[in-house]
């Protein structure tokens, strides 16, 4: 079984652990709507894309 020949160190143990944080959805103004939307996301309104759908 592989042993580490070093002990890792707390600073490069958090630097690695840095990369694992929880991002918010990216919410961005629609002029058009004149609302918030999540990106990819049907809105409120029903339009995708500048389109109406259903």
């Amino acid at each position: 079984m592989a042993v580490p020949a070093r002990k890792t160190s707390k600073s490069r143990k958090n630097k690695r652990r840095a990369q694992h944080k929880i991002k918010g959805p990216a919410v961005y103004w629609n002029p058009e709507l004149g609302e918030y939307t999540i990106g990819h996301h049907v809105s409120s309104k029903g339009f995708y894309k500048g389109k109406k759908v259903n």
